[in-house]
């Protein structure tokens, strides 16, 4: 357990001394955090259980002291409702289940069946007797039963949700009249709509794209892991595919050799370790050199700030597909960098950007500091122009020369504002595609793991070779499923661990 000083021991070490002690309190946090994060956890079971208890008893109990409108509504919903005069609440019931039955009906039931064994029947020649030949039949697909399966799946869930509903409209109901009082009619309902509950009526439609274009693919990129969905088994035109179960995680977590190479977890393990290198470093190489440049233009004296804030603005303005692609041929063996040196006699042989692991990692983060630093120069200057000039002035005038005020106001200011920024910006250099494909490709190729799905290359990302696992005769999706839920759980993990720690969120009144 570390040791925690007082206010007064803490002001008594030296700044060596602060500095390693605030360094051990953030890593010492990260394990309390963890920790604590799992000690919950049987509470919000415990709790969860209850929840659902508890729902349960108020249904039973609603049945059995409920008049016969509110036992009639667990049948045919929204009858309540309707018996009760409140026609536009029961309407919107009634159309639901409707909609519903006739839905699973005429497909969902189809999808239900299916989706057990994700088709029966694969693609079959079979004769055609106007054309005189063998023709192609298509017959079930597995994409679609998949896809369709799990959106009925919500249906279900919506329906099961909205008859919960639609019995406690018919407890409160109830309640209401036995008090003496009148339900809300249909015109206070729609004046609800446009007043009180018209957060409700604007989230509506943005909710349902969200759970319909978010939330549902990502479900099924999860459920995918658990198939052997390829190039070879795309369901449909080719083979079915089928449920495996574990099989792709024993894959990428096995030691065994892959073609003959390293292992895909060897293969994992090296990927995500650079990943997280290069998050780090693209990350605080942006931050700090950005936020030197924005001093540095802010520091009175300087003239031209504007013209030199546009030079810097441009590399943003410029498309990355362009000014990467460019750059990248200028690092090439035979660009521009190379010959010039060549040209100047500075080398006797062409530098190897690209084709050396080290001189590859180092180039881009180089590069990448050349492409960062106008977004933190923009969003430094905005924050160091709205620190307290008072500030400064006390510290001159208490004898503190540049360092110290920058160790000891700008820097502590900065980082307590930009936080969440600098916790964002490094789960999205985790997920940087745009620099990594376009400078390199992920090159130069890693010949230990080609073995493994896609062309593993030193400086390649996650994303980028689960890219790659994706392109391609072979794609392999089910193991870029696999790999996109270990990237999620990583992103997940650090960024849920270092949230709950960071200074801005645990003490945010400290800079009020």
């Amino acid at each position: 357990m570390m040791k925690q000083y007082s206010d007064l021991e803490y002001l008594r070490l030296t700044r060596w001394q602060k500095f390693v002690y605030k360094l051990l309190s953030f890593f010492s946090a990260i394990p309390l955090a963890i920790g604590h994060f799992f000690a919950n956890i049987g509470g919000w079971i415990k709790k969860g259980v209850t929840a659902v208890a508890d729902e349960f008893k108020d249904i039973g109990t609603t049945f059995i002291h409920g008049d016969w409108k509110t036992k009639v509504s667990y049948v045919v919903m929204g009858f309540g409702n309707l018996a009760r005069g409140q026609i536009l609440r029961g309407l919107l019931f009634l159309v639901f289940e409707i909609v519903f039955i006739i839905y699973m009906i005429t497909a969902g039931g189809y999808w239900m069946s299916m989706l057990p064994s994700l088709g029966k029947l694969g693609p079959s020649q079979e004769y055609n007797a106007v054309l005189d030949t063998y023709t192609t039949v298509y017959n079930d697909n597995s994409f679609k039963i998949l896809l369709y399966g799990v959106l009925t799946i919500f249906f279900i869930i919506a329906l099961v949700y909205t008859w919960r509903l639609n019995v406690k409209q018919n407890k409160l109901a109830e309640q209401i009249l036995k008090s003496g009082k009148k339900l809300k009619s249909d015109k206070d309902d729609l004046r609800s709509m446009v007043d009180e509950q018209f957060y409700k009526t604007l989230l509506a439609l943005p909710l349902t794209g969200i759970l319909v274009f978010t939330v549902l693919p990502i479900i099924f990129m999860i459920l995918v892991a658990f198939t052997n969905y390829d190039g070879t088994h795309n369901g449909y035109s080719n083979n079915l595919f089928t449920w495996v179960g574990l099989t792709n995680f024993n894959t990428l977590f096995s030691w065994q050799s892959a073609g003959g190479g390293q292992s895909y977890s060897a293969t994992f393990g090296e990927i995500l370790a650079w990943t997280l290198m290069w998050a780090f470093l693209a990350t605080f190489t942006n931050y700090f050199l950005g936020m030197f440049v924005a001093m540095m233009i802010n520091k009175k004296g300087i003239r031209l700030k504007k013209m030199w804030r546009t030079i810097l603005v441009m590399t943003i303005a410029i498309p990355q597909f362009i000014s990467l692609l460019y750059v990248s041929k200028m690092f090439a063996r035979n660009g521009l960098i190379n010959l010039t040196l060549l040209d100047w006699g500075w080398i006797k042989q062409p530098l190897p950007f690209w084709e050396d692991p080290t001189w590859a990692r180092v180039t881009v983060v180089l590069i990448n500091i050349w492409i960062g630093i106008p977004h933190l120069m923009l969003i430094a200057t905005g924050i160091l122009m709205n620190i307290p000039a008072d500030l400064y002035e006390s510290a001159r005038i208490d004898g503190a020369n540049a360092w110290q005020q920058y160790s000891k106001i700008t820097l502590p200011y900065m980082l307590f504002i930009t936080g969440p920024y600098l916790l964002t910006s490094f789960t999205g250099n985790m997920n940087n595609f745009n620099v990594i494909y376009l400078l390199t490709g992920g090159a130069p190729t890693n010949p230990a793991a080609s073995g493994a799905a896609g062309s593993v290359g030193y400086t390649d990302l996650l994303i980028t070779w689960l890219f790659k696992i994706t392109t391609g005769a072979e794609s392999q999706y089910y193991l870029a499923s696999v790999v996109g839920i270990m990237v999620f759980v990583v992103v997940a993990f650090i960024s849920l661990v270092v949230y709950n720690v960071l200074p801005s969120i645990k003490n945010e009144e400290d800079f009020q």
